[in-house]
């Protein structure tokens, strides 16, 4: 008995030994196998600026003390956690990441990792948190991620993952997260996805998908962000999400949903409501007047009509409210500010409202932004606004604002205490009288400045030029004189000037040149005189130039010529500059539009003209311009108007006009242009071709009333001359 205990007792240990020697042998495995996932992660790592995985390379430092990798306590060589996130790393995602088989949490997001999502990754049946986004992932969701039965969050944003959104998903019954906005997916969301019963954040926005919002939804009652904004979605928006009493951001913003808004009055914590650029109609719910807790209100570019209901006035808590490009109509309440004591941001414009704007709105001293444009608001604008000190934005263009004596300007003086203010549109109202003193005082911070279209008086103060940091100055369409003050020249930052449709004087200061960052300079219908300044050739990024309908003389500068920035147009029509064309003209290759008509521009169109590749729209009438159309016209094939009337040209009409594709626009009247007239292309339309004051021309269509041609030898003989010279254009450059 007591050998059998001995040998019993040597079996035990023996059992125990091999036992623990397999154990031993296992975690080495394991040890080894995780160590081998990571350098396999690395070797698919194709840079990693800053030295983000130098550590990796340490072979005395263990992979658990390598960046940002974490080991876990009970077992402590196995890794559990991946935290990569915001290195710059490029590359791949390697499959040997599941061999990771402890692994809860991999965050790669905020890299620049490229290639597929490893179905492998299906495999990670304890991963808890999964962070992909901001990468430039392709291809499909891997539908074996339905088997991370512990996933809680899921967030694959802002990458190039295309397909549908995989229904197997919906196995994931712990998910909390689940966050796929800004990526290519199509399809309709999937039912399934209602089974998520821990779902508490569903962000699916930024995508391509269709359908509605699936009726499964309402099941989701954790639900506290359901967020679908530019997706394409159709049909209306369900009744039902009105039972999703844990909802704290509804976001349908950006699809096309249409019908009414649903009444979400039950949803007692909702903050934050957004149903803004869908086709939505009908009027505002009084029922959303009950939502207590809302803070954000944005329900902007659809077709809402009727009054806004009195009962949003209820919602002392709200910080926005954006009702802009509705339908919308009566008036603001006086109480207004009162009211809603929070509000930040109030969006109104693009509306039919109108009335008075409400004093009351000082008392939202939070209020920074605040826009009421393209309404019939009439009356002055309060002074109040001044007690605004966070305001930034101040938007009140083209509405019936008035401002008849002096005391209606106190606004502007008011406005000084504004001292972060960014913008001040006024644009297209009633405003008139002598523009007050105090606007040289407004905030140095000011980019835009807008005041075209009212009727002020008055100069333009030297002192412009404190609003260092100014953008655009749109003093259009009013009644000021006097001469541009040099000090304008200051303003740097400048990009976009607009003083036409005044009464200014003078010369063009040839300081303005110093404006090296503008776009737009219009100049046109004053009364400017002399020269135009060759020193505008600096303006190095300038698309549009207006100077017309001045009484500038001289020639063109060639330098101004010379500006291949000029994209959208140069007028210059109106004006008095003679001399001829200089040959700098095919400089402007980017042009769309050019308008030297009604001036005293002499000798011939050069040959240049033909490298103006882009122009659309050429005139040059009235002018002393004579010879013949260049050949190089030929190569203008986007040509739509072209207008040489009211000038001295001779000869027959070339052929190639008739071969300009896109021509909708000649007027060649009032010329001396002699022999047949073509047939085909614009001449075959009479309302798109003009050739009146010609008296030698016969032939073309009927309904020109022109005299039959009596000599085809004399128009064959022109027609091979005008031929000749295109072989000589096309051979010489």
């Amino acid at each position: 008995m007591e050998g059998f205990l001995h040998v019993l007792f040597f079996l035990i240990n023996l059992l125990y030994v091999i036992s623990a020697a397999r154990s031993a042998a296992a975690g080495i495995e394991q040890t080894a196998s995780d160590h081998a996932a990571l350098l396999s992660f690395k070797s698919l790592v194709d840079d990693a600026p800053f030295g983000a995985l130098s550590s990796w390379t340490n072979g005395s430092l263990h992979y658990c003390r390598w960046r940002g990798v974490s080991c876990g306590r009970r077992h402590p060589d196995r890794v559990t956690a991946l935290n990569l996130k915001s290195l710059r790393l490029a590359g791949f995602v390697s499959p040997s990441v599941a061999n990771l088989t402890f692994l809860q949490k991999i965050d790669l997001s905020d890299n620049m990792l490229g290639g597929r999502i490893p179905e492998e990754l299906g495999s990670l049946r304890r991963l808890r948190y999964l962070n992909l986004s901001v990468n430039s992932l392709r291809g499909t969701i891997p539908s074996s991620l339905g088997n991370c039965s512990n996933l809680q969050v899921l967030n694959l944003r802002d990458n190039k993952l295309n397909g549908e959104i995989p229904p197997t998903l919906s196995r994931l019954s712990g998910l909390r997260k689940l966050i796929l906005r800004w990526n290519m997916l199509q399809g309709t969301i999937p039912d399934s996805l209602g089974n998520l019963s821990s779902l508490v954040t569903l962000s699916v926005g930024n995508n391509s998908l269709s359908g509605a919002i699936p009726p499964s939804f309402v099941s989701l009652l954790s639900l506290q962000i359901l967020e679908i904004q530019d997706a394409s979605l159709t049909g209306t928006i369900s009744s039902t999400l009105a039972n999703l009493s844990s909802l704290n951001m509804l976001l349908l913003q950006g699809n096309n949903l249409h019908g009414e808004i649903p009444h979400f009055a039950e949803l007692p914590f909702l903050s934050y409501l957004d149903c803004s650029i869908n086709d939505l109609s009908g009027e505002i719910p009084i029922s959303l007047g009950r939502l207590s807790s809302l803070e954000y209100l944005i329900l902007g570019m659809n077709n809402l009509t009727g009054e806004i209901p009195s009962s949003l006035y209820n919602l002392s808590s709200l910080k926005a409210l954006d009702l802009f490009y509705n339908q919308l109509e009566g008036t603001l309440p006086s109480n207004m500010g009162n009211a809603l004591p929070n509000l930040q941001v109030l969006l109104m414009y693009d509306n039919q409202l109108g009335g008075r704007i409400p004093a009351s709105l000082s008392n939202a001293s939070e209020l920074n932004d605040l826009e009421l444009s393209f309404n019939a608001f009439h009356g002055t604008i309060p002074p109040s606004l001044g007690a605004l000190q966070s305001l930034l934005w101040l938007d009140l263009h083209s509405n019936r604002l008035e401002a008849r004596k002096r005391s209606d300007w106190s606004f502007i003086t008011a406005l000084t205490n504004c001292t972060s203010l960014l913008v001040l549109d006024l644009r297209n109202n009633l405003l008139q009288g002598m523009m007050p003193k105090s606007l040289v005082n407004l905030s140095t911070s000011l980019y835009i400045l807008g005041l075209t279209n009212n009727h002020i008086s008055g100069i333009i103060p030297s002192e412009i030029e404190n609003f260092i940091n100014l953008t655009v100055l749109d003093m259009s369409v009013n009644d000021l004189r006097g001469t541009i003050p040099i000090e304008i020249s200051h303003l740097w930052q400048l990009q976009y000037l607009d003083l036409s449709n005044n009464m200014l004087s003078g010369e063009i200061p040839p300081i303005l040149g110093n404006l090296t960052r503008m776009d737009l300079l219009y100049l046109g219908s004053n009364e400017f005189e002399g020269a135009i300044p060759p020193t505008l050739s600096n303006m190095l990024v300038l698309e549009s130039l207006n100077l017309s309908n001045n009484r500038l003389s001289g020639s063109i500068p060639q330098e101004v010529l010379t500006l291949s920035s000029l994209t959208n147009f140069l007028d210059l029509s109106h004006n008095l500059l003679n001399g001829s064309l200089p040959l700098e003209i095919g400089n402007l290759i980017n042009i769309g539009a050019l308008d030297l008509s009604n001036n005293r521009l002499s000798g011939e169109i050069p040959n240049t003209i033909g490298k103006c590749a882009i122009l659309e729209i050429l005139h040059l009438e009235n002018n002393l311009l004579q010879g013949s159309i260049p050949p190089s016209i030929s190569n203008l094939r986007g040509l739509k108007e072209f207008d040489l009337s009211k000038n001295f040209y001779s000869g027959q009409i070339p052929a190639f006009l008739d071969e300009l594709p896109d021509l909708q626009y000649l007027n060649l009247s009032f010329n001396s242009f002699e022999g047949r007239v073509p047939m085909k292309g614009v001449f075959k339309n009479a309302s798109e071709v003009s050739l009146i004051g010609n008296p030698k021309l016969c032939g073309g269509i009927p309904e020109l009333h022109l005299p039959k041609c009596t000599s085809d030898a004399f128009a064959a003989k022109h027609n091979s001359d005008y031929k000749l010279k295109g072989y000589k254009w096309v051979l010489l450059g």
